[in-house]
């Protein structure tokens, strides 16, 4: 039987396991310092995903204020499972725990962006809830 997932915030001291998520999520590697400065100084949340002693996902939310919006705007940012976790219910877990945290800070609603053809993730998604959307997503690099 497998080891449950278990989700906290991440701290710090997990730099390194993110890094390593990150690199098998997108390719990039990100160094140590400016891991753990994102984790104190923003006001982005990092759910990690444990089994064991493993860390084995992470999903990033981020809240903010605007003068258009009476109430606090949620996002989720990233999420990732590695390859061996998947199908535990890890996803599920992560997306719970940045709910609640969201939540807990005043968040009433929380959008996400995921790729129009990632099916996985879009079941995901719905099954937890979440309606997709026709939206035009557009980006620039600058």
């Amino acid at each position: 039987m497998n080891n449950p997932i278990l989700v906290r915030l991440a701290t710090p001291e997990d730099a390194e396991s993110l890094a390593k998520l990150n690199y098998e999520f997108n390719g990039v590697l990100m160094d140590m310092h400016t891991i753990q400065e994102t984790l104190v100084s923003s006001n982005e949340l990092v759910a990690l995903g444990i089994r064991g002693d493993t860390p084995v996902g992470f999903a990033c939310g981020q809240y903010f204020k605007s003068v258009c919006y009476r109430e606090l705007y949620g996002e989720i940012t990233e999420m990732y499972v590695s390859e061996n976790a998947r199908r535990s219910g890890c996803a599920t877990s992560l997306l719970s725990f940045l709910e609640a945290e969201l939540r807990a800070r005043g968040v009433k609603e929380i959008k996400l962006i995921t790729g129009a053809n990632n099916e996985a993730a879009i079941a995901t998604y719905t099954n937890n809830d979440y309606t997709k959307q026709e939206h035009a997503v557009l980006s620039k690099t600058l």
